[in-house]
């Protein structure tokens, strides 16, 4: 366990040393203050318009609905996309391009020793990510009442999803030296993922409910709703773990590689 926490912590120092974790923070914070102003906004002008109306029999707003819910199912699961595969490009690609590659695989750390490390590392940098959205969400309870439980469902879910990308695009970062690359194709796949959902419009049948169930967004849906499903904490761990399996793999497979 040693061994993991220095490789993580040597990664997240690498982050900090350079501009992406800069870059990756400000751009985060940036469009979640946005996005959070213009939802709390709506919520503010429907409450208006409501009292103007004397209510009109209609059930109290909620904060959950109206703010909570749209902003990390809608919005911050698609920010993600654009913005994992900046912190997992050069996980080993930069590995590979200044030839580290070499002393690192043949170090006294196991490989998965080094996968875990490298996998925590870059975890460590979007659980920082997830603490400034908190930092929003955190005026809803001093200034309103949202309900707790369902913003923990969120948090959990969205951590998860978060997770599953990081994993991939760790895998994905071993394709290629040049950390553009193995970003461009990251990209690509998270939106693949993220849009395989959508054949159940056009099409029925077995062959689709296996293409929706690869789906990222078709998990992340009751943890939106505040509901922890079972099969979907299972999906999002498989995915975890399957990156991480095929990681391995691809690095065994580089040794020895010029």
């Amino acid at each position: 366990m040693r061994n993991i926490l220095a490789v993580a912590g040597k990664e997240l120092r690498t982050y900090f040393h350079s501009p992406i974790a800069y870059l990756v923070m400000t751009v985060w914070a940036g469009l979640c203050g946005f996005f959070f102003y213009s939802l709390m906004a709506t919520y503010v002008l429907q409450s208006f318009r409501m009292a103007a109306m004397g209510g009109m029999g209609a059930p109290p707003m909620s904060m959950n609905e109206i703010i909570i819910r749209p902003m990390f199912e809608g919005i911050l699961t698609v920010v993600l996309l654009l913005l994992i595969p900046l912190i997992t490009m050069r996980l080993y690609a930069e590995e590979r391009k200044t030839g580290t590659i070499e002393l690192l695989l043949t170090s006294p750390l196991t490989d998965l020793q080094i996968i875990l490390g490298k996998f925590l590392g870059a975890l460590a940098l979007f659980s920082v990510l997830l603490a400034v959205v908190f930092l929003y969400v955190g005026l809803l309870f001093i200034h309103g009442n949202p309900n707790f439980r369902p913003v923990l469902a969120n948090a959990l879910g969205l951590f998860l999803f978060g997770s599953a990308l990081l994993a991939l695009g760790m895998w994905i970062s071993t394709f290629s030296r040049n950390q553009i690359i193995a970003g461009s194709i990251a990209l690509a796949a998270f939106l693949l993922l993220y849009v395989l959902d959508w054949v159940t419009a056009y099409s029925t049948g077995r062959v689709s409910e296996v293409i929706s169930y690869m789906s990222l967004t078709k998990h992340f849906d009751s943890f939106s709703k505040g509901v922890v499903d079972l099969s979907d904490l299972v999906y999002y761990l498989s995915v975890i773990v399957l990156g991480i399996f095929l990681t391995s793999r691809s690095v065994e497979a580089l040794k020895g590689r010029p």
